[in-house]
């Protein structure tokens, strides 16, 4: 009888929704309503009926393209987070630190911050249920600590030099999710904004930062879309809308159901005339590669880095009765001169593989490893350089993944996540000191080290946690530098905040330091771009 019900409903639904059912559709549906109810009345063992459609609606899907994707209940609403670009919660960044909840840092202005929570707190009890010991992981934290607007949690936290626990309510209220992780001044001229997402918030978190980095001077970009998986194709247009002038095309989409449409700059610009770089990697993929490829096609700015990802598909979300979601492909983009570049996926494994077959294929280390055919080649729309359609965005400036220092050991000690719990323990046990000898972010970047002693103190930390490693000199000679830049750029991030973290961190970050060198040495100007 439920079957029967599913039946009349999805026949209904799908008149509704598109007029009169389709006689193939309404077969296939029938067909499917058929199966249901043979494996309801007559399978051996008892089923759940609802997880069986959820994975049949899962391999249709999959059968589609590689970005179609169904969602589940559960996780809806951590997707639409990162598209909204904000959440209800306590205003934390936490970290479980030998299953005790620590409290990093709080987040300026929000709930915890104003009744008084502070970095370096243990958090013991939520609703008076305990949370140190117990095991919790990280999405039980976001299921306690997060709910609707307004809404009251109690917490009772330890605090280091308090004699008995103290304890807080905290009013839920508007966390934003930033997606700008980054933004400084590199020097006096060139200023960096690092870009992790497209949600609703970007477009403004990326004028602010422009308008702030302006103040100081800047007069050459660098935008670090690297690792940018995407997100929204409205706050791509918009971003690009920053950079380009006058009513350019930023992007054009269609599919069988979605004529044309055309997507164009419009409004002023916070950044239209200036020297632009963006920085790609092969993970920057989607709306990063929006942004880039009508930067790259209008000769606006470089791409320097590596190839993108290849994602040329639009995707809708679509609210299904149930509350899950659909995300469904329903039109190919195009950049301004024309080019599409969704690499193939009629090979599903060969799709999912790509990147690995990349590094594989030497591609990472060395561009005339990539072999693109004169038929994928288009041309820029203002100086007529020569690019490419198909497989992502092609860098005017290739720069080859740098795997120096990387040891076997640093790998181990790295995988084990004891250089982020070091990091964390030596920041919560010494936040008066630092707080003494290095007031300002100036002062902890030009005196911190990481000496004999802070490193002896590490390594003694790792021995306790990994006994069966055994210590290697000369791997670990190899990779030293790497190790103390990435322990002080993380005692930076816990005891400063993210921001500080890439402004020490990006010394390895070989496409940017590439980036600073075509700026400061003027090869900019001889490679036809707009200034």
């Amino acid at each position: 009888m439920k079957n029967k019900i599913l039946f009349i409903t999805l026949t209904l639904l799908s008149t509704s929704l598109f007029g009169q059912t389709n006689g193939k559709l309404r077969n296939s549906v029938y067909k499917m309503e058929e199966v249901m109810t043979y494996i309801d009345r007559m399978y051996v063992d008892s089923v759940n009926i609802n997880d069986i459609t959820e994975n049949a609606i899962i391999g249709l899907l999959e059968k589609l393209d590689p970005h179609s994707v169904y969602i589940s209940k559960a996780d809806v609403d951590d997707a639409n987070q990162q598209i909204d670009g904000s959440f209800f919660g306590v205003g934390i960044r936490f970290q479980i630190l030998k299953d005790t909840l620590m409290v990093v840092a709080t987040i300026p202005n929000g709930p915890s911050e104003k009744v008084g929570i502070q970095a370096g707190d243990k958090i013991i009890l939520i609703d008076e249920e305990l949370v140190a010991g117990v095991g919790l992981k990280n999405s039980q934290v976001r299921e306690r600590l997060m709910g609707p607007k307004d809404t009251k949690v109690k917490i009772q936290i330890q605090r280091i030099n308090s004699k008995k626990n103290l304890d807080f309510t905290i009013t839920r209220d508007k966390i934003p999710l930033n997606s700008v992780d980054s933004y400084y001044m590199i020097n006096d001229q060139i200023g960096y904004i690092k870009l992790s997402s497209f949600s609703r918030s970007t477009v403004e978190e990326v004028h602010n930062a422009i308008a702030a980095l302006k103040k100081e001077g800047m007069s050459d970009l660098i935008f670090d879309l690297q690792g940018n998986g995407g997100g929204l194709l409205y706050a791509a247009q918009k971003v690009a809308d920053e950079f380009l002038s006058d009513d350019k095309l930023i992007v054009y989409s269609e599919g069988k159901f979605q004529p044309r449409s055309d997507l164009k700059a419009g409004e002023l610009g916070s950044w239209e005339k200036g020297r632009l770089i963006i920085l790609t990697d092969e993970y920057s993929a989607s709306a990063s590669e929006i942004v880039s490829g009508a930067i790259q096609d209008w000769d606006r700015g470089l791409i320097i880095g590596r190839r993108t990802f290849g994602k040329g598909l639009v995707q809708r979300p679509i609210e299904l009765s149930d509350g899950t979601q659909i995300r469904l492909t329903i039109a190919r983009y195009f950049t301004p001169a024309g080019r599409f570049i969704q690499k193939p996926y009629e090979d599903i494994n060969a799709y999912k593989n790509d990147l690995s077959q990349r590094y594989l294929n030497g591609e990472f280390m060395h561009a005339d490893s990539i072999h693109l055919t004169d038929s994928l080649k288009h041309l820029t729309l203002k100086s007529k350089r020569t690019v490419y359609n198909g497989g992502g965005i092609m860098p005017d400036i290739f720069v080859p993944l740098d795997t120096n220092g990387i040891s076997e050991y640093f790998r181990s000690i790295v995988r084990s996540g004891n250089v982020n719990r070091f990091a964390l323990t030596y920041t919560n046990a010494n936040r008066a000191l630092l707080k003494r000898n290095y007031p300002t972010f100036k002062d902890f970047k030009s005196n911190f080290e990481c000496d004999e002693q802070f490193m002896n103190s590490f390594f003694d930390f790792v021995k306790k946690e990994l006994p069966d490693l055994e210590f290697n000199k000369e791997q670990y000679e190899e990779s030293k530098g790497l190790l103390q830049l990435q322990l002080k750029s993380l005692i930076a991030q816990n005891y400063y905040g993210p921001n500080e973290f890439y402004e020490l961190y990006n010394s390895t970050n070989e496409a940017l330091q590439k980036a600073i060198s075509v700026l400061e040495s003027n090869s900019y100007n001889s490679l036809n771009v707009d200034k």
